[in-house]
C-alpha cells in the first residue's frame, strides 16, 4: 500500500494559479501511474490529469488541457499539478491516487488503489 499526503490547496481568484503536491510513503511510486482527481460538493469523483510512470506521457480531462500540467519526481516520490488560469468551476476537492495495477494511466477512478485524504481548492468569481 501506499500513503499519499496532498498539499497545496487553498483560496484563490479566478485567473490566478496554485500548485499541489502529492507526496507518497510506504512504497516507490516510480512503478506506479499516478492521477490526479477532483470532487465537487454533491458531484462524483472526476478525473482531472493522470501521468505515466516514467512521466513521458501525460493526459488530461478536456475541461483543464491546456491549464493544468501534471508532473512527477520520482526519486522525491512527489507527484505535482499546476493549476493555471483557475476558474470558479475549478473548485472542488483534489485527490491524489496510485494505480499499483494497472501499466498505463487510466481516467477511472476504480483503476486505483491507493488515495490521499485530498486538498481543498477553491476559486472566488
Amino acid at each position: 500500500q501506499v500513503q499519499l499526503v496532498e498539499s497545496g490547496g487553498g483560496l484563490v481568484q479566478a485567473g490566478g494559479s496554485l500548485r499541489l503536491s502529492c507526496v507518497a510513503s510506504g512504497r516507490s511510486i516510480s512503478d506506479y501511474p499516478m492521477g490526479w482527481f477532483r470532487q465537487a460538493p454533491g458531484a462524483e469523483r472526476e478525473f482531472v490529469a493522470a501521468i505515466s510512470r516514467s512521466g513521458g506521457s501525460t493526459y488530461y480531462a478536456d475541461s483543464v488541457k491546456g491549464r493544468f500540467t501534471i508532473s512527477r519526481d520520482n526519486a522525491k516520490n512527489t507527484v505535482y499539478l499546476q493549476m493555471n488560469s483557475l476558474k470558479p468551476e475549478d473548485t472542488a476537492v483534489y485527490y491524489c491516487a496510485a494505480d499499483r495495477r494497472g501499466a498505463v494511466p487510466n481516467a477511472t477512478p476504480l483503476g486505483y488503489d491507493d488515495w490521499g485524504q485530498g486538498t481543498q481548492v477553491t476559486v472566488s468569481s
